[in-house]
Formats: C-alpha cells, structure tokens, sequence
C-alpha cells in the first residue's frame, strides 16, 4: 500500500493532487534559495507569522503548508508525502484529499495562532501531512475492514511514534502536530460516517484498498527494500526535526 511501484508517468497521472502539492514545494523552496527574487522575500511575506495574521494577512494560514526552511526540511516532507499520500488521493478521490489536507494544515495553522505567542513563526506541511495520518486512523476506527492488518499495525506504530517524538524533539511546532493529526481525523470521520449513513457499501472502497497489496504480488524484493528504507528514512526526518 505505501510502495510505491509506478513509474514518474504513472505517478503523475495516477496522483495529480499529491504530484501538484509537492511541485509546489520545491518550486517555492527553489525561489527561496536561488537568487531570483530578494533575500527572504517568500519568507518575510508568506511564512506563518502570528502577529501578522493577527494584523489581516490571513493568507498566512495558507501560505505556510508550502513553505520549508531548509532542504531537509523540503525533502522530508515530499518524501512522507510520496509515500503516504497516494493511497489517501486514490481512495477518497482528488477533491477529498486537497479538502483533508488543507483542513489539516490550516487547522494547525490556526491552532497555532491561538495557542502560541504573536512573534511565533512557522513554515511546513507537517501539520498537513499529520492530517493524512488523521484521516487513516479514522479509517481503522470506523472501516478497519478496508485496511490489511499490516497496514494498520503500520499506521498506529508511525502514529503513536510521531505523537511521542513530537514532545521529545527540539524545534518542533507540537501545535501543528497535534491539532494536524486531530482534523484529519474528524474530517475522516465525518466523511466516512456520512458515507455510511448514505447506504455506502463495503464493496468497491475495499478493492481499492487492497488492490495496492495486490499490485505488489511479483515485485522484486529489492524493490521492496529500497521502498522500506525510503519509509524508514521519510519517518526518521518526519518525527526528529
């Protein structure tokens, strides 16, 4: 479910949403560190500066999912987003998913605003990307069915790890994390509870799960392990930043 064995091309076509948010990064990130536009520019007018959104500039609740401090930080992010967005984007379709992860960002954003001083600032898709963890921990609340038991035990394990590393790590927005985490699980919750009410059947939301373990029948082992330390890398730069 979370190797990925598509080409660029398929990738491309297969997850348009994830493929155009992680665009979006490096485009950002690169206009950020070549000397296109004035030194910190992009950051000066789009990071999430508390006291500003204060002042009017509301788009610092947006702004801030696309932006990095660093190519570490960049390069995390796409990672984690690589590997956990796309069986997020498949499952639900595009307008859900853009809908999960800008509630999950911009509810960290805004959970930061209120609960950390005015001169805070942040950059990031953590937040975000703790959101898609929200939303398939709300898939294994109400639908466990359409998750493998590898899967889930997957999910839990990087969730519960990310929670604890997030207090134990310095130079983390905690407030992001948390409340990240929290909207993409009760936008998850929403959306399948009101799947179910309207009669939605278990039928064709689980081929779609499973076919990912499916797809995976004959891939060589190697490509197996290069994909599992990706994870592991991804999780690492995620979870101790």
């Amino acid at each position: 479910m979370f190797i990925r064995t598509e080409s660029f091309k398929e990738f491309i076509r297969f997850y348009p949403i994830v493929t155009s948010i992680i665009a979006i990064n490096i485009v950002l990130y690169l206009l950020t560190v070549l000397p296109i536009l004035p030194t910190n520019w992009l950051m000066a007018h789009f990071a999430g500066i508390n006291i500003y959104i204060m002042q009017g500039e509301l788009w610092r609740l947006v702004t801030p999912i696309f932006m990095h401090s660093g190519f570490a930080h960049l390069l995390f992010n796409c990672f984690s987003l690589v590997l956990f967005g796309p069986p997020l984007e498949r499952a639900i379709g595009k307008g859900r998913f853009l809908l999960v992860y800008f509630l999950a960002g911009i509810g960290a954003n805004i959970a930061t605003l209120i609960l950390e001083p005015l001169t805070y600032i942040h950059v990031g898709a953590s937040g975000a990307i703790y959101g898609i963890f929200g939303f398939f921990i709300a898939i294994i609340v109400y639908r466990r069915d359409l998750l493998s038991q590898q899967n889930t035990q997957l999910i839990l394990a990087i969730t519960v790890i990310g929670v604890i590393m997030t207090f134990l790590q310095a130079n983390v927005n905690v407030i992001a994390h948390l409340f990240g985490l929290l909207a993409g699980f009760l936008t998850g919750s929403a959306m399948i509870k009101t799947k179910l009410k309207a009669g939605y059947g278990a039928t064709r939301p689980t081929n779609q799960w499973k076919s990912s373990a499916r797809r995976l029948k004959g891939v060589p082992l190697s490509t197996i392990l290069i994909f599992g330390g990706i994870i592991l890398l991804a999780i690492i730069g995620l979870l101790s930043r």
